[in-house]
C-alpha cells in the first residue's frame, strides 16, 4: 500500500468541520421512491467508520470517504443551512424574510424532497421563494421538483436563477453526449460495484449519486456578469460569473450580510477534474485558477466558505488558505504542463514528470487527488492545447484497437507468449505493462481465459492501491465486467425511459437537435423527408428536413416553399410523452392526441432512421 508521509495524519480540522453544526440527521438514512425502490442509502457506508483501514483501500481515500459520509442538516451560520450526505452534492438553504432560497437541489426529486423535509422539521414551514443552480451539471439541478413545482415557477411564486448559457450547456452535456457519458460513468463512479473494502468506497467528491427521478425547470433569470446583484426575499446576493471553469456555465455568489462565500464546485476538499473521466469538454485550468484569484480579491471579508460538495471552512485566514491552495493547484498543473509541452514532451510524458505538487502544496489535504488526479489532469491540459495528436507521424493513422491488438500479439509470438510476458511483468510489480499486454490479448482473442483471469488480478491490484477514488472504481469495474464477460457481451443495452420532467424543460429546438445526433446518416442518405410539426399549446411550427444523411431542424416552413410530406398537429407535452416512451406516435394518433395530415408512413420511416444509443457498450473487451 502506498505511504503518504507528507500528510499530517494528526490534523483533525477536517473532521471537526465535516461534523460542525449538526442539527438533525435521517435515521435510517435510506430514501425510496414512490414504488419503494431505494434511491439513496447512506447507511451502507457505515463500514468506513472503522479506524483501521484495510489493505484493500488507500488510507488517504479511506479518510476522505469517512469525512464524506457525515449526513444530516447542518447550520453553517444562523440563517444558512446545508443538507449533506443525502447525495453526491450539497443542498444549501438560505432563510429570507418570509421564505427560503434553495441552492443546488441535488440530483433527484426524492432526495431533495427528503432533505427539504428534514430542514422543515427542524426550522418550520417556509415557502421556497427561489431556486439557484450554480452550474450546468445534473447533480445540482436534477432534484428541483422536490423543492418546488412548475406551477409555482410559472405563477411567479418561485424564481429560478442560473448562470448565463445554463440551458445550452445542460442540454449539450446531459442530452447530446449523455448515453456515452452514462456508460463511462458506470466505471468512474463504480455504480455496479458492491460497497465495501473490496469494492466502492466513494470517489472523493462524494460517495455516490442518488438514482431517483431527475427533473429540470428552466431558469427565469440569468446571471450575465460578475458584480450582478439580486435581493430575493430580503437576501442579498452578489454574483461572480465563472464560465469555463469546473463547468462551461457556472457562478459563485457572496452573501454579504452573512459573510459567506458559496464557491459552487470550483473549490472542493479534493483536486477536481480538468477533464472528467466519464467524458466532457476539456476545462480551462488557467481560467479556473484566475477566477479563484478573482474570488480572493472580490470577497476578502468572507469568513465562511461553502461549496456544492464536501464540507465548509470557517475563519477568514483558513478560507483564504483554502482558496489559495486550490488556485495554486490548478495554476501549477496548467503552467508546468505548458512549460514541458513547449519543451517537446507529450501528455503521457508530462504526466510522468509531474507526479506531485511541490513544497507546502504537496502537504495540503484539500488538493489530494481523490477525484481528479495530477496524471489525468496534466493530460487534459495538454489535450486542450494540442489535441489528440502528439506530433509523431507513427501515431497519425494507427490501426483501431482490435486490429492493433492482433498485430501486437502476433509480433510478440502469439497470445500465450504475450500472457507469459504479462505474468512476468505482474509478478515483477510492473502492473501498468501487464495491463497493457493483457489488453492486447483480450482485444485480439476475447475468449482467452488465462489473459482474462490475469487481467482481473491486475486491475484489482491496481485498484486497491489507488488514492484516487475514480481510478479505483475504474480498475475494479473493469475487473468486475471481465468476470461477467459472457453475460455483459450478450447485453446490447436497450435504452431506458427518459425523464418526462427533464424533456419538458427543454426547448423544442433542443429536442430536435438531440434527434439529429441520433440519425443514422448512412441509411438516412437514401431518403429525403420533410415533416412539419405544429404545436397547438406553444404556437410553434417546426420543419424537419432529412437530406444528405443530415437532420436539419428549421423554425417555421421548409426550404424554398417545399411542401411537407406529413404535417403533425399536437401539444408539446405529447411529444415529450412519446420520447419518454410513455406512449407511441401510433397510440397518440389513434387517441386523437396527434392529428396527422399527409403520408403517415413518413413518420415510421423517420423514426426508423433514429438510432437508439447503446446503454451498455463494451469497454474492457471489443
Amino acid at each position: 500500500m502506498p505511504s503518504t508521509p507528507e500528510l499530517d495524519w494528526d490534523d483533525t480540522s477536517d473532521r471537526a468541520d465535516a461534523t460542525r453544526g449538526l442539527i438533525d440527521k435521517l435515521e435510517p438514512c435510506v430514501i425510496r421512491n414512490e414504488a419503494g425502490r431505494v434511491v439513496w442509502d447512506n447507511d451502507r457506508w457505515d463500514f468506513l467508520n472503522k479506524d483501521e483501514c484495510p489493505d484493500t483501500v488507500h488510507p488517504s481515500l479511506w479518510r476522505q470517504g469517512r469525512l464524506n459520509t457525515a449526513q444530516g442538516l447542518f447550520e453553517v451560520v444562523p440563517g444558512i443551512y446545508q443538507v449533506r450526505g443525502l447525495d453526491v452534492s450539497n443542498m444549501t438553504i438560505i432563510e429570507g424574510e418570509t421564505g427560503v432560497v434553495v441552492v443546488d437541489p441535488l440530483t433527484s426529486k426524492e432526495v431533495a424532497a427528503e432533505g427539504f423535509a428534514l430542514y422543515t422539521r427542524n426550522r418550520g414551514e417556509r415557502p421556497v421563494k427561489a431556486v439557484i443552480y450554480t452550474h450546468s451539471h445534473g447533480d445540482h439541478f436534477g432534484g428541483v421538483l422536490g423543492v418546488t413545482t412548475n406551477a409555482a415557477v410559472q405563477a411567479g411564486e418561485c424564481a429560478v436563477v442560473a448562470p448565463d448559457e445554463f440551458m445550452h450547456h445542460a442540454v449539450s452535456e446531459n442530452i447530446f453526449a449523455g448515453p456515452a457519458m452514462l456508460r463511462r460513468a458506470v466505471y468512474m463512479y463504480g455504480r455496479s460495484l458492491p460497497v465495501g473494502p473490496e469494492g466502492s468506497v466513494g470517489f472523493g467528491l462524494g460517495q455516490a449519486l442518488s438514482t431517483g427521478t431527475v427533473g429540470l425547470v428552466a431558469p427565469t433569470e440569468s446571471i450575465t456578469g460578475t458584480g450582478q446583484e439580486l435581493v430575493i426575499d430580503g437576501v442579498r446576493l452578489s454574483f461572480q460569473l465563472v464560465p469555463d471553469t469546473e463547468a462551461p456555465s457556472e457562478m459563485n455568489f457572496y452573501l454579504p450580510d452573512h459573510r459567506v462565500l458559496l464557491i459552487a464546485e470550483n473549490v472542493n476538499h479534493t483536486l477536481h477534474n480538468v477533464l472528467t473521466l466519464r467524458g466532457a469538454q476539456v476545462r480551462d485550468a488557467h481560467a479556473w485558477a484566475s477566477y479563484i484569484t478573482e474570488s480572493i480579491q472580490l470577497f476578502q471579508d468572507a469568513e465562511v466558505l461553502i461549496g456544492s460538495h464536501n464540507w465548509p471552512t470557517w475563519g477568514r485566514e483558513r478560507v483564504t488558505r483554502m482558496l489559495t491552495e486550490q488556485r495554486d493547484a490548478y495554476a501549477y498543473l496548467h503552467d508546468q504542463t505548458v512549460r514541458l509541452m513547449n519543451q517537446g514532451l507529450t501528455g503521457p510524458e508530462i504526466a510522468e514528470e509531474i507526479q506531485s505538487f511541490p513544497g507546502e502544496l504537496g502537504k495540503a489535504w484539500s488538493v489530494r487527488g481523490y477525484y481528479g488526479s495530477i496524471s489525468h489532469n496534466v493530460k487534459a491540459v495538454y489535450q486542450r492545447y494540442m489535441g489528440w495528436y502528439d506530433g509523431n507521424p507513427a501515431h497519425l493513422w494507427q490501426h483501431p484497437p482490435v486490429e492493433q491488438a492482433k498485430r501486437y500479439v502476433k509480433a510478440i509470438g502469439g497470445a500465450d507468449a504475450t500472457v507469459a510476458s504479462a505474468r512476468e511483468a505482474f509478478e515483477g510489480g510492473d502492473l501498468r505493462w501487464a495491463a497493457e499486454l493483457l489488453n492486447h490479448v483480450l482485444f485480439a482473442e476475447p475468449e482467452h481465459t488465462a489473459a482474462r483471469e490475469l487481467q482481473i488480478s491486475t486491475y484489482e491490484t491496481l485498484g486497491f492501491a489507488q488514492e484516487n477514488g475514480t481510478w479505483r472504481n475504474i480498475y475494479l469495474t473493469g475487473a468486475k465486467e471481465l468476470r461477467e464477460a459472457g453475460q455483459e457481451r450478450r447485453r446490447t443495452g436497450a435504452p431506458g425511459k427518459e425523464s418526462v420532467d427533464m424533456l419538458a424543460a427543454l426547448a423544442t429546438g433542443q429536442i430536435f437537435e438531440s434527434m439529429a445526433v441520433r440519425l443514422d446518416g448512412p441509411r438516412a442518405s437514401a431518403h429525403r423527408l420533410l415533416l412539419r410539426w405544429e404545436f397547438s399549446d406553444t404556437d410553434e411550427v417546426w420543419t424537419l428536413l432529412v437530406g444528405n444523411g443530415v437532420l436539419t431542424p428549421m423554425r417555421g416552413d421548409g426550404p424554398g416553399g417545399e411542401g411537407p410530406q406529413l404535417t403533425l398537429r399536437l401539444e408539446r407535452a405529447t411529444l415529450d410523452l412519446v420520447l419518454a416512451q410513455r406512449t407511441t406516435f401510433q397510440e397518440a394518433i389513434s387517441s386523437g392526441a396527434v392529428t396527422a395530415e399527409g403520408d403517415v408512413s413518413v413518420l415510421s420511416t423517420f423514426h426508423g432512421l433514429l438510432e437508439a444509443p447503446r446503454r451498455n457498450f463494451p469497454i474492457v473487451l471489443p
